[in-house]
């Protein structure tokens, strides 16, 4: 985890938070596994189709993964479906390495971040917390989050909504104000744009392979980055858009 940012005299309390899926990892592989195990686990049949997650909530996919394959959402199904999806994928934790991998340049941009005077780094992520965590965990990614902090998927909260949480999780975490204008999402999906924008946070957009680079520059994003190998534009970027005058400038 990050060094406290009393520990560092820091003169700006900035809040980064990263997508994980796509962002920082892609184990699409063993996911798509779990959720099949999790389905046939709470439905009892096995799983013919899964609903895109497109940067959505697991939540709202368990709900769309169920009604395209015929089933209809009872009170008990998501929370069901929600444990059986965390013990699914905690059973095949050895195969996160094997079959995912880390996003080119992740480790690099967080260890860069980390660096930055100031900064708690955490995650905004629809994805359930245990599976963030493990994801994490499985390419050493977790040294540079705190996950104490995060916005996960199995949260009420839409995920604007989640920026605002984080940032309260922060200062409760950390004694000090880590006020919107000083926060900054990094994230792949049109919805991260649009959630950071609702939230009053700055968003840096990295374009995954199934997103354009001008959709997202579209979408609001103030900055577009091709991957996140280029670690001095990166933190270039989170440096000016969480700088008051850099930001309305920019």
């Amino acid at each position: 985890m990050a060094r406290h940012p009393r520990d560092r005299e820091a003169p700006i309390n900035r809040l980064v938070l990263w997508n994980v899926d796509h962002t920082l990892v892609d184990v699409t592989i063993v996911m798509r596994d779990a959720y099949a195990a999790a389905f046939r686990e709470v439905t009892g049949r096995p799983l013919v189709k899964l609903a895109p997650a497109r940067g959505r909530a697991d939540s709202e996919v368990i709900f769309e993964t169920l009604a395209l394959n015929g089933v209809v959402a009872e009170d008990d199904h998501l929370p069901a479906f929600t444990e059986a999806l965390a013990k699914a994928f905690a059973a095949r934790r050895d195969r996160i390495a094997a079959q995912g991998r880390a996003m080119p340049g992740a480790r690099e941009a967080l260890a860069a971040v980390a660096r930055l005077e100031g900064t708690v780094q955490s995650v905004l992520t629809g994805t359930i917390r245990s599976n963030a965590v493990l994801m994490l965990q499985a390419f050493g990614l977790d040294e540079y989050l705190d996950v104490e902090i995060g916005g996960y998927g199995e949260e009420v909260y839409p995920r604007a909504t989640l920026i605002q949480v984080a940032r309260r999780r922060a200062e409760e975490r950390y004694g000090m104000p880590f006020p919107a204008s000083a926060t900054v999402l990094v994230g792949a999906p049109p919805r991260d744009v649009r959630a950071a924008r609702c939230g009053g946070a700055a968003m840096t957009a990295v374009a995954a392979a199934e997103q354009a680079a001008a959709e997202l520059a579209e979408a609001g994003a103030d900055v577009v980055l091709d991957d996140l190998c280029d670690t001095g534009r990166l933190v270039t970027a989170i440096t000016r858009l969480t700088d008051p005058a850099g930001r309305k400038a920019g």
